[in-house]
């Protein structure tokens, strides 16, 4: 079972990445990051230029005095992803300024195996160029549906990858353990990894080519991914901070493998539909890693309240908890956790089926819950809702889902004056004359519908 995805445009940024489109002939290089239509570029440089330039007039059949662009000097929140590449195609000048790497910190750009390569005349394929790339620093590239020759010519093709790249995520690729080595041997700045959907590497692959300056790995739907890749993990990997994992085969005797040092380093563990994992293993888990301050077990299905009790009464320093798609989860478990995780500020319980008012009592003393997640519970009902009213510190709350709420029981959410986000969609209750009301008594909070 899985959760639905979030759809978002290819061009808009999610998590810091953007959708790079097939390359076109812009004078950015062979690749760029989005694409920019005539009307666009208009649009853009008439927001910066003044009225001087009428829509639909093409940029060359500028006057003499608007030919001549004013210098740009641009902070670095002003403009999105895609607006910085449309106007960097605007002149020389503008594409100088926009390519300073200070405008492109924190973007991840995403290639597609078939974006790679272009087709010479003679039939052959030859790499593209990736200059227009490493002029904009780009530390972090999303790499998909490539082989171990595609990595290869990237890592020879970008002037940075020996040093320069930070993190790389692989997805969808047939990397084999060859490739994997070779890719960590020579990009040799790198610290984060992600593997996902890469099927033809193997644990012994793992062994031979995991590196001490890895500090963040996440590795899910790799089929050949079980108890002795966390073997491999916990042994070569003594810096660790972060760990996601989504793999079906590893179980609890994986979770006796982390060593002493990652106890002291790793503070963020993700392990997500691990279902062959028990309350066994989470015994072994929070004795090996006490300093966690973000775990998820979210679609978890054996772990049950006792397995969440351990984890309240070991992981004091926890602030995030993700408990979602672990159906065995009851009222018992939120009771642990508001009774022992006094510095947590974020819950997830989407897909807890067997919460009920009785939990939401025990959750509104927690005085330091920022967001509350409480997608698709089905039997929340407006009494325990009523227990929420009070809890001042909440800014995000998502009742997605719910379907026993009515419009008079989400009318009380006005309460929480402090509210950012309230997420209620596919909430039968929620009515076009709530949302009216919310806008009136709740003006600085988002409603997503």
């Amino acid at each position: 079972m899985s959760t639905p995805s979030e759809l978002k445009s290819p061009c808009v940024t999610r998590n810091g990445m953007v959708k790079l489109p097939p390359s076109q002939p812009n004078g950015l290089g062979s690749a760029s990051i989005t694409k920019g239509t005539p009307a666009a570029k208009n649009r853009l440089s008439a927001s910066l230029l003044g009225s001087d330039l009428e829509p639909g007039m093409p940029l060359m059949g500028l006057k003499p005095s608007l030919r001549q662009l004013p210098p740009l000097t641009l902070p670095k929140p002003m403009l999105l992803e895609p607006e910085k590449c449309v106007l960097a195609q605007v002149c020389k000048t503008w594409r100088k300024v926009l390519y300073q790497p200070k405008f492109w910190e924190g973007v991840t750009p995403i290639l597609h195996a078939k974006e790679l390569y272009t087709l010479l005349s003679n039939g052959e394929k030859e790499f593209v160029s990736l200059q227009a790339f490493a002029l904009r620093g780009f530390q972090s590239f999303c790499l998909v549906g490539v082989s171990d020759l595609d990595i290869c010519e990237f890592i020879d093709n970008y002037p940075l990858s020996k040093k320069g790249v930070r993190s790389v995520s692989l997805k969808r690729s047939t990397i084999t353990d060859a490739g994997l080595e070779v890719m960590l041997e020579q990009m040799q700045g790198l610290m984060h990894l992600e593997l996902s959907g890469c099927n033809d590497f193997t644990e012994a692959g793992l062994w031979s080519s995991l590196n001490a300056r890895l500090t963040s790995l996440s590795v899910s739907d790799c089929i050949n991914v079980a108890d002795d890749a966390i073997a491999a993990i916990s042994q070569l990997l003594p810096n660790l901070s972060e760990l996601s994992l989504q793999a079906y085969h590893v179980t609890d005797t994986a979770m006796a493998y982390f060593t002493a040092k990652q106890g002291y380093t790793t503070h963020t563990l993700r392990l997500h539909s691990c279902w062959e994992i028990t309350n066994h293993g989470v015994v072994n888990m929070v004795h090996s890693l006490p300093n966690l301050t973000a775990l998820s077990l979210s679609g978890c299905s054996k772990i049950t309240d006792d397995g969440v009790e351990l984890v309240a009464e070991n992981l004091r320093k926890l602030r995030s908890l993700d408990l979602s798609w672990c159906p065995r989860i009851t009222d018992m478990a939120l009771e642990y956790i508001a009774c022992d995780l006094h510095k947590l500020e974020e819950l997830v319980l989407d897909r807890c089926v067997r919460i009920t008012d009785t939990g939401l009592g025990y959750l509104s003393t927690m005085s330091s819950l920022r967001s509350l997640y409480l997608r698709w519970c089905c039997q929340v009902q407006d009494f325990g809702l009523q227990h929420l009213f009070g809890m001042r510190s909440l800014r995000l709350l998502s009742l997605a889902g719910c379907p026993l709420l009515t419009t008079t029981g989400l009318s009380g959410l006005i309460q929480l004056q402090e509210l950012e986000e309230l997420e209620l969609t596919n909430c039968p209750g929620a009515t076009a004359e709530l949302f009216k009301y919310y806008s009136q008594h709740l003006p600085h909070c988002m409603v997503i519908e």
